[in-house]
Order: structure tokens, then sequence, then C-alpha cells
């Protein structure tokens, strides 16, 4: 075999080994919001069993309206949750087009929003109704993701998640702000937190800590979009992420219904 086939075949193995690694990755961000997912579908079925209960121990209709209502919104709460994991879990398109950074921003929330609730963690959102982006979705909530587990992993209870979306029109960019209010990152490691395997998280009590590979993957996101991705961060006062995409307009035909 000829130094040519041999590099060949040498890209195309990473290549393979890359795309098993961003999966591995994409799942392990699901697993560190199994606890609080499982707490929040036995709030649901809690639910649903109380109201089919009272449904069927009171006969006028009134009360009957009322539990089927909340059963019916229980199920719904349910649904989205389910429909966003599997979306998250097995969407792995290639293809970057126009997406609206608002909306995949709301569906990782929606994965998001029980952990964030269990660890006492306020929100402020502050976006428009829309801002395009020309992006890969699925990376992208992938990248979304894991800003946003890191940063709550640093905060303690009562601490504050600031999210911004912005059209940054002047810089052609559609631009991401994650912002914590959590421990910081010391200056001298700063340089090093998007290098592969390099971590400055502690095991916890189960002897877990980071894999060093979340912020690696997202330089490489970043990277493959042709944007930027940029680190501030203050010891004892917080992290903030600035994530900028190439803008895009919104799409011919689209209609947007989300204040409907």
């Amino acid at each position: 075999m000829d130094h040519a086939q041999e590099n060949l075949e040498l890209r195309q193995r990473l290549k393979v080994l890359e795309e098993e690694l961003m999966r591995a990755q994409r799942l392990s961000s699901v697993g560190a919001l199994a606890s609080s997912i499982t707490h929040e579908f036995n709030n649901i079925l809690t639910t649903v069993i109380n109201y089919a209960k009272m449904g069927l121990r009171h006969g006028d209709e009134a009360t009957r309206t009322k539990s089927f209502d909340r059963i019916l919104s229980a199920g719904q709460r349910a649904a989205k949750i389910t429909t966003g994991m599997l979306a998250y879990a097995r969407n792995s398109s290639d293809r970057i087009e126009p997406a609206d950074l608002k909306r995949l921003l709301d569906d990782v929330l929606s994965l998001v929003q029980k952990d964030l609730q269990m660890h006492r963690i306020g929100v402020d959102l502050m976006a428009p109704s829309s801002v395009w982006a020309m992006a890969n979705a699925s990376q992208i909530q992938q990248l979304l993701m894991n800003l946003i587990v890191n940063a709550r992993q640093a905060m303690t209870e009562n601490g504050r998640l600031k999210l911004i979306v912005r059209d940054n029109k002047a810089e052609g960019w559609a631009e991401v702000i994650v912002s914590d209010s959590g421990c910081g990152i010391p200056h001298d490691k700063l340089p090093h937190i998007f290098d592969s395997f390099y971590t400055t998280k502690q095991p916890d009590a189960r002897g877990q800590g980071g894999t060093g590979l979340g912020l690696a993957l997202c330089r490489r996101i970043v990277e493959a979009h042709q944007g930027r991705i940029r680190v501030e961060s203050e010891i004892g006062k917080g992290t903030t992420f600035t994530l900028k995409l190439p803008r895009s307009e919104s799409p011919a035909g689209f209609i947007d219904t989300s204040a409907a």
C-alpha cells in the first residue's frame, strides 16, 4: 500500500472516530440530565394518576372536564420532553442551512429546565422572536447543551444563568451568549479549556469529573461553521461564552407562528 492510499484510509478512519465521539458526547450530555428528567416524569405520572382518580370518584361534568384537562396538559408536557430527547439524541444531519437560533435554544431549554430548577438556578433569557444563522441545527444544539450544563455545574444554588440571542447585522454574525454566576476559571487555565482531554472539573462524590472533550468538540463545531467562540471569566464572579455564527436572513416563505 502506497503512502497516499494509507493517508486516505487514516483520514477516513479519523472522520469515523470523530463522528462516533460526537455521538458519545451528545449522549453523555443527556446522561447528565437523567436524574432531573426522571424526577420530572415522576411528577407527571403523579399528576396523571391523581387526576384520573379524581375524575373517577366524581361524576359531575365540571370535575371530570378539569381532570381531563390536567391529564392532557401533563401528557403534552411528557411528550415535549421525550420528543426533544429523541430529536437531540438521534439527529445526525451534516447539513448547514438557515436555522433559527432562538428556536434551537428553546428546544435545549425544554430538556434542561427541570435540571436547572432542581439546582435552584434562575434563568434570564433575552432574545428576539428569531435570529437566523447558517448552522447545522443538531451540532449547535449539542454545543448549547454543553455550555448550559457546564454553566449549571459551575454554580451553587441560587445562581443565575443569563442567555442572550442577538442579531449582529453590522458585523455579519448571529450570536448566542451563555453566562453564569459560578466559580469562574483561573486565568492560567483559560487558554487551555478548548484543548482535548483538558478539564477544570474536580471529581464529584462518585469520583466522576469532566472528560475534557465537551469544549474541544464545541471548538470543532464552531470551526466547521466558520464561526468564533470566545470565553471571559473571573474567579468568584462567573464565566461568559460568546458564540458567533455567520448570520442568515429568514428563509423565503418562512412564517413565524411562535407568538400565535
